[in-house]
């Protein structure tokens, strides 16, 4: 059992920041404890969270240091929308049954194109205080039947 515990507080950090006992002789009798150590963790936010060294090709006069920020701050929300393409029932790359580069092409920019359109629907929605993920709006509009054109 603390072969197993000592597997499972391997990872990186772990092991620094949680402490544990096992108590018991028997398999019925074991009970663990553990906890966090509030100094360990407070050491290791100090060395090991929230620094980052960003390089960039660009001046200053180029992009202000907040641009630049910003700009890397906003590839989470890229990485979010193709972990979104990757979902199987909203928006998805599959299933594709297409063989031929041309029509692969094809269904790739359909794909593309519908999470565009998805996310500018969210983005409407959020201007309208209706905070939403793709998949939620979506959903909530699977039941519309009827469109009216404005003139």
């Amino acid at each position: 059992m603390e072969a197993e515990i000592a597997t499972i507080l391997a990872p990186r950090w772990v092991s620094q920041v949680i402490a544990w006992t096992l108590d018991g002789e028997s398999p019925a009798e074991l009970r663990l404890s553990f906890h966090t150590k509030p100094a360990a963790r407070a050491a290791l936010e100090e060395r090991l969270f929230g620094k980052r060294i960003l390089f960039t090709d660009k001046s200053v006069e180029e992009a202000p240091t907040a641009q630049i920020i910003a700009e890397y701050r906003s590839q989470e929300t890229a990485e979010g929308d193709f972990r979104q393409m990757k979902d199987p029932n909203v928006v998805s790359f599959s299933p594709m049954f297409h063989w031929t580069e041309s029509k692969i092409r094809f269904h790739i920019f359909h794909c593309v194109l519908a999470l565009m359109v998805a996310k500018l629907m969210v983005r409407e929605a959020d201007r309208a205080a209706m905070h939403m993920s793709v998949r939620e709006l979506l959903s909530s509009l699977a039941g519309i039947e009827e469109t009216v054109a404005d003139e």
